[in-house]
């Protein structure tokens, strides 16, 4: 009995405990389904654009046509000084025939070069001539000889008369002419200041009776040097004024007259003219008088200076002449060519404007500062 009611229950319990065990899992899934899943916060990131990079085919490329070939620009030579052109020419013991291509590329720099100082076509050829002949007879070489030598030829050609003043007559005139600002009232002033320091009793003729205030000025000039003067109102003859002034040098016994003139163009027939009155004049009220006309030249004239000389030398009669403004860049160079065409002296240049600046021309001095 025992036996029986173990193995009922046995069974009775294997018949429970699957219902028992399915009615659990159906409660849990009943609960399962009840539960509402958790919601998760999404972050929404903006689409991302994907760039598809085109792969592009090779291309052959083609050669392009050769361009012409373009000629280069030129390369500016760097200027060098005559000088320096010269120490590097090569001169021979024997100077001959043979003559290299550099030592004619010299000679043409030369020439060109005293050109280029107004000194003039014919005698800038004439010197580099004559250099050239020297040389050879010579057998000069080197920078220095060279350079002398080229000195002493243009200083030969600047001696050509009297550089001093003939003021051997009592009284004595010079007369001074020029075309307008080259510095005629200035020079006239400086040349009665040198001639009173000497010993001479001067008288100023203001003979220039056109400018406005040319009297005015001389008087100024007359005052400084210490020496008389003889003027008129503007407008007047200067015939008329250098008359006066000759008769009152008689009569106080004046050693010089200088007479101012009014500057005038050397192409003015009319005012060339009266040029030629005044020295009329002169012959007559003192025919046995010593008289110089000095032609005064501004520096940076030019070739023009000997157009001016030749024009004055006609109608005037040029005796000397006077460089002025020399104390700028200028050399006056045109002065080799009026001495050696003309044959006139330079007999005075002017270096400032200081009553004091003024001096005797000397060839040698004046050719080494041009060269």
């Amino acid at each position: 009995m025992a036996f029986w009611d173990k193995w009922w229950k046995d069974s009775k319990r294997q018949e429970t405990e699957p219902a028992v065990q399915d009615t659990v899992e159906e409660e849990k899934a009943l609960e399962e389904e009840s539960e509402e899943p958790p919601v998760e916060s999404v972050t929404v990131e903006p689409p991302v654009e994907t760039v598809t990079a085109e792969v592009q085919e090779p291309v052959e490329e083609k050669p392009e046509p050769e361009a012409p070939e373009q000629a280069e620009p030129p390369v500016e030579e760097k200027k060098v000084g005559f000088w320096q052109k010269l120490k590097k020419l090569y001169m021979g013991d024997v100077f001959g025939s043979a003559i290299s291509e550099a030592d004619e590329a010299f000679f043409d720099d030369l020439e060109e070069m005293l050109i280029l100082a107004d000194i003039g076509m014919e005698p800038s050829i004439d010197a580099v001539k004559e250099l050239r002949q020297r040389m050879i007879e010579d057998k000069i070489s080197g920078q220095e000889p060279v350079k002398a030598c080229l000195r002493e030829i243009l200083a030969e050609k600047l001696q050509v008369g009297d550089t001093q003043l003939n003021l051997s007559t009592q009284p004595s005139v010079i007369l001074v002419i020029g075309v307008n600002g080259v510095g005629k009232t200035t020079s006239i002033g400086k040349l009665a200041n040198r001639l009173r320091k000497q010993g001479k009793r001067v008288l100023l003729c203001a003979g220039d009776t056109f400018r406005a205030a040319a009297a005015d000025q001389l008087e100024i000039w007359a005052n400084r040097a210490r020496c008389e003067l003889v003027r008129q109102k503007e407008g007047a003859d200067p015939g008329a004024v250098l008359f006066d002034a000759i008769q009152a040098a008689k009569a106080r016994g004046v050693d010089v007259v200088i007479c101012d003139t009014a500057g005038r163009l050397h192409n003015k027939a009319n005012l060339m003219a009266e040029l030629h009155k005044l020295r009329k004049i002169i012959d007559r009220e003192l025919p046995e008088a010593a008289v110089e006309t000095l032609l005064v030249l501004d520096a940076t004239t030019g070739q023009n200076g000997l157009i001016q000389a030749k024009q004055f030398q006609e109608t005037a009669g040029c005796s000397g002449i006077v460089l002025t403004k020399l104390d700028g860049t200028a050399k006056g160079g045109i002065v080799v060519a009026i001495a050696q065409e003309l044959q006139v002296p330079v007999k005075f240049v002017g270096l400032g404007e200081g009553i004091d600046d003024m001096q005797p021309f000397d060839a040698k001095e004046y050719v080494s500062a041009l060269i």
